[in-house]
Formats: C-alpha cells, structure tokens, sequence
C-alpha cells in the first residue's frame, strides 16, 4: 500500500471515528439525556408532554398557540387559555408544576405560589437568570434585564438612584407636557372613534425621550422604530430551535466599569421595557373602563376632587386609592409580560423536589393572576374592589399571587415610574373625556413581548 493510500485509508478512519462521536454526544444531548430527566422527574411525581426527538414540546406549543388564537373572542377577560394555551391545558392535565421540553432542553413550568416565591427570592444565587437568545440579546443586550453577578448590582445601584422618589418627583414636569401634547391631538377626534393604543405608544415614547434623553420622539423616531423591529423579531423567534453546537456569539462585557455600550444597553432595556409596559397597561386599563364605566365615574370623580382641572401634583398622585385599585385589576387581569424564566445554578432542593443543575424554570404571570383558587370564582371579571385594602390583603398575603413587574430582588426597577406615568395619564384623560367601547372594536389580545391588542383598542371619546 502505498504513502497515498495510507493516507487516505488514515483520514478516513479519523472521519468514521469523528462522525461516531459526534452522533453519540448528539443522541446523548438529543435523547439519552431528556430520557434520563423524564424519569427523574417522575420519579418525583412530576409528569408532562411527551418528549419529542430534537422539537421537544415546541412544535405542540406553536400549533397550540395558532388555533387559540385563530378562536374569536368575546369581552371575555379569560384569556390564558387564549395566550398560553398549553400551559393552561397542561396545568389541568398534569397538575400545577409539570415537566415541557423547549427542544431537547426540560424546562419545569412552575405555578405554585410558594414555589415561585422561593425562586424569585433566590437566595444563594441558585436561581440566576436563564441565558437569552442572541436575537434578544442584540434588543436588549447586556443591562439590567439580561445580566446577573457584580455587572447586574452595580447598574441596578445606579438604576435605583435614577428612579428614586425625588429624580421620580423631577420628571413629572416631562410626563405632563407629554401627555398634553397627546390630548392636544385628541381634541380632532372629540365625539368620534379614537385608536388609543397607538396613542399610548406615542405617549410613552415621548416621555422616555423627555425624561431619559433630554429630547423628543421625532428626534429619536428612527432609533424607536428600529428598536421595535427588533422586538418583533424577538417574539417571532421565541420558538425556534438552532442544532446543537451552533450559538451565537457572546457580547458579555464581563467588566463593572460603565461602558459607552452598557450605558446604549441601559437606554435600550429602558425603552423596551418602559415604553411596551406601560403603553400596554393604558391601553387595556383604558379598554377596562370604557366597558365598566361605573368604576370610570369613580375614577374621575377621586381626580377631580384631588385635583380639580389643574393638572396633578406629586401630593394627589400618591393619594389615588382608587386608581391604585384600577390599575393592580388591570394589571392582574392582564399583566404585560407573559412569564418570568430562570435556570438552576446547581443540584438545589425546591420545597419536595430535588433540582438537577442547568434545569430550564418557567413561571407563567397569567397562571396565578387568573387562578379562581387564589382569586374566587369570579376571577375572570374587572373587579377593583379586591385591591380595596392592599395587595397583600387580596392575596391573602401570599405575594406570588401577584407579580406583573415580577417579585423578589429582581423587581422591576421601573415599576413606580410606569404607575406614575399611567396615574397622571389617567387622571388627565378623565378630567377632559368619557369613552365607551366602540362598536369597531374586536378583542383580541396576543403576545408580542408584552400582552397587546392586536388591532389596537377603538374607543368612543366623548368631551366633557
């Protein structure tokens, strides 16, 4: 034989023995290890879908998530058999915490109130939060939203100063003069139909540009419409699978020094996070009270008497009780994002189960926020009242029962920034409008980020 044929005789051995180990650690990490998860996790009487070669649970998940939404709907506030339909169909099948396969990866979908307590409070670090795709990575990249450790500390310290009650107080000025800018618009639909959410949008661009940036949505348009694009991107790829071996590159910057990129991360977290929430919490708080428009006029007349017709003041704003009350039912009903994910650092024990390291945590908001256990038999109507006496009060002081901007050290560093701005939106609508539903409107709320209208929210605005 010759130096040629042995040569080649050699390299194709070497070929044969690495495509031999690359099928078994691919069958390892496509089916021996799901299998091997599978029964430990039913060991512990804990069932779930069954797995599927390479898809998992997503191929089940998408159609699911297709025909809910292709049913029309009524007024009907029961929408989690609507958004998530495989969680609520899973939930009643297999019992509240059950074993899905986002592809070849178990992810346990937790809806426990005492569970999800215990995770978001993550003590020694067992629950840190789970990696993101590289697509969202490159919406969001490495802020406060996406990062864990020192880097996460340090710019949720600073995050903290900036959304301080007095930098909260400074901005009021900004959010007023932003939403006098959007009534002034309102004023050529006055006795007609109006599409608020689109406003609400605008709204809430407008008032990070003022209050972050110094600026204005036109200047910054182009900047905000690309960064939309992108976040439909994001929720289009939420289901799609990459093979094994093939990721994207990391962008990480592991340093806790402030970059020029960490600080353009920051300002894109603040955008996407606080212009989707709180353009989506308007909007269906706004649709809630055009068809309960008892609980309108009671609104309106705590406005008026805090404020009269002058604009509101830092004072009247904490004084809102009842649209505190409004807003937490609009909130649980339906609250912006979807779920909260989380993986385990290590081999942990969560309360009866033994946790395998690098295990997927989903924990769907909508499963507590419209479960009739916690909330009553009613739990599916507007019901503002329940709030009457406090969060805890209504939760029977179990504060997993409730988390729209998420609970636990993680909380969402904005949440009194979106209830400020969505409290002083308010009251100024109320104290120039009345609206009712418009007979064009139809609901259909979906995902895409955060829970939307899909065609937008028409109301009937009628001037005082």
């Amino acid at each position: 034989m010759g130096a040629v044929e042995i040569l080649v005789t050699s390299l194709t051995s070497s070929l044969c023995l690495y495509f031999i180990l690359t099928l078994i650690r691919g069958l390892h990490k496509l089916w021996w290890t799901p299998i091997h998860m599978k029964n430990q996790f039913s060991s512990q009487g804990i069932k779930g879908p069954s797995y599927r070669f390479f898809h998992g649970s997503t191929k089940e998940i998408i159609y699911m998530k297709k025909e809910a939404m292709s049913r029309p709907m009524n007024l009907s506030h029961d929408i989690f058999s609507t958004i998530l339909p495989h969680v609520h169909s899973w939930v009643d099948k297999y019992g509240n915490n059950y074993l899905q396969w986002f592809g070849p990866k178990a992810q346990l979908v937790v809806t426990e109130p005492e569970i999800i307590k215990e995770i978001m409070n993550n003590r020694d670090n067992a629950y840190p939060k789970s990696e993101i795709a590289h697509y969202t990575k490159k919406l969001l990249g490495d802020g406060l939203a996406t990062s864990e450790g020192g880097k996460w500390a340090k710019m949720r310290k600073l995050a903290n100063f900036a959304f301080h009650a007095e930098s909260l107080k400074n901005m009021i000025p900004s959010m007023i003069s932003s939403v006098e800018v959007m009534l002034e618009r309102w004023k050529h639909h006055e006795g007609r139909e109006i599409e608020v959410y689109e406003e609400f949008r605008l709204l809430t661009s407008e008032v990070i540009s003022r209050t972050a940036f110094g600026s204005n949505y036109i200047e910054g348009k182009n900047i905000f419409q690309m960064l939309m694009k992108l976040a439909l991107i994001a929720s289009r790829n939420a289901f799609k699978l990459r093979f094994p071996g093939i990721r994207g590159s990391s962008d990480a910057n592991a340093s806790l020094k402030i970059s020029i990129e960490d600080l353009v991360d920051e300002c894109k977290t603040f955008y996407v996070a606080g212009q989707e929430t709180t353009s989506t919490l308007l909007a269906w708080t706004i649709f809630l009270l055009a068809i309960h428009t008892d609980w309108q006029e009671k609104a309106r007349k705590e406005v008026l008497n805090l404020f009269g017709q002058q604009n509101p003041n830092p004072d009247g704003i904490t004084k809102l009780k009842i649209m505190g009350m409004i807003i937490n039912e609009s909130l649980r009903l339906y609250p912006p994002a979807i779920a909260i994910t989380r993986k385990v650092e290590r081999e942990v024990r969560l309360g009866k189960l033994t946790l395998p390291a690098n295990l997927l945590l989903y924990i769907p908001t909508l499963a507590p926020h419209h479960d009739p256990k916690i909330w009553g038999e009613d739990v599916h109507l507007f019901k503002p009242e329940r709030f009457s006496e406090g969060i805890a009060k209504a939760t029977n002081n179990n504060i997993a029962a409730f988390f729209p901007f998420g609970i636990g050290p993680q909380t969402c560093v904005g949440l009194n920034f979106a209830t400020t701005e969505a409290k002083i939106t308010l009251s100024m609508i109320l104290q120039r409008y009345a609206f009712t539903v418009s007979p064009a409107y139809v609901h259909s709320p979906f995902q895409l980020l955060t829970i939307r209208p899909q065609h937008g929210v028409q109301v009937m605005l009628h001037s005082l």
